[in-house]
């Protein structure tokens, strides 16, 4: 059952928000933070669109895996669109879900234009190298020009590392918000994925609690 978008006083339409995950790197985890952030807000009673703009698409993927072992779930919708046309999809699933989160190609300029224009909040995941440091510079130059906030992400961290240490304080240098929950080098996430779960299906695991307190901030970013 879809709802429709319901007025507020002076009769503005109450519209979801819009957190575009972007990188240019692949295998930053880019569908890996899409879909633990998805599954963590909808047990949180709120209604989840998640559009898949990569063609590799394995947050399709994903999703199939999820429908076939748990069945359908009315408040959590999978939708695909060009990268192009990632600005339109977006608004339009925003006037039925209260949170859209995109999926981008590992792409910059025009390819991931749209899909930072319409964002509420642009996360950007940086695993534990300076090379994937390096190449958050173009998506930050991007989300500057559409001025959109950002929140970056560290992600497979390795605790207690000196490389982890220098790529933390790469982050911080950086100029924009960084998230102080991170997401550790962990099985469990590639695992549920493979399953169609998250990590925040685990009970009792550190993953889960990672994701829960990453959350919290992503939500707090995104005026959520």
């Amino acid at each position: 059952m879809q709802h429709d978008p319901e007025p507020a006083a002076g009769g503005t339409v109450v519209t979801g928000r819009i957190i575009t995950v972007a990188q240019q790197k692949g295998g930053s985890g880019k569908t890996t933070l899409t879909v633990n952030l998805a599954v963590a807000l909808r047990r949180r009673g709120l209604r989840v669109a998640v559009l898949d703009t990569d063609p590799q698409g394995s947050l399709g993927r994903w999703f199939m895996e999820r429908l076939d072992r748990m069945g359908e779930d009315e408040g959590l919708e999978f939708s695909t669109s060009s990268a192009w046309g990632a600005s339109y999809e977006s608004e339009k699933l925003r006037k039925r879900f209260d949170v859209v989160l995109i999926d981008t190609p590992p792409k910059i300029e025009s390819d991931l234009r749209p899909a930072l224009r319409v964002a509420d909040l642009v996360v950007v995941p940086v695993a534990s190298s300076q090379v994937d440091l390096w190449a958050t510079e173009g998506v930050l130059d991007l989300a500057a020009r559409e001025k959109r906030p950002v929140l970056v992400v560290l992600n497979r961290t390795r605790p207690n590392t000196r490389l982890g240490a220098e790529v933390a304080a790469g982050a911080a240098a950086l100029g924009v918000a960084v998230a102080q929950s991170q997401l550790a080098n962990r099985v469990a996430y590639a695992e549920t994925l493979g399953r169609g779960e998250a990590a925040m299906e685990i009970p009792r695991s550190a993953a889960r609690d990672e994701v829960a307190a990453l959350t919290d901030e992503v939500l707090a970013h995104a005026g959520g």
